[in-house]
């Protein structure tokens, strides 16, 4: 993606955006775009803890399953 920017190029970026917030604002903005993704990666970390006792759970016991006695990878004949 930032295989053909040079050093000048990054420059030129962060003059844009510079320009665009202006210098009162990047501060807050970095503050908000750090909150969010401190919130994100939490919001990751409880949804696969949350997955993990529940994956062990969900693992059937190969006696309790009621076998119909088709094979499912095999399609019935007409």
């Amino acid at each position: 993606m930032f295989a053909g920017m040079q050093g000048w190029h990054l420059l030129i970026v962060l003059a844009v955006i510079l320009l665009l917030f202006g210098a009162a604002k990047l501060p807050a903005l970095a503050k908000s775009m750090g909150q969010s993704a401190r919130v994100f990666k939490g919001e990751m970390k409880a949804m696969k803890e949350e997955d993990g006792p529940r994956a062990d759970s969900t693992i059937a016991d190969p006696t309790s399953v009621k076998d119909s006695g088709a094979d499912p990878e095999i399609p019935p004949r007409s």
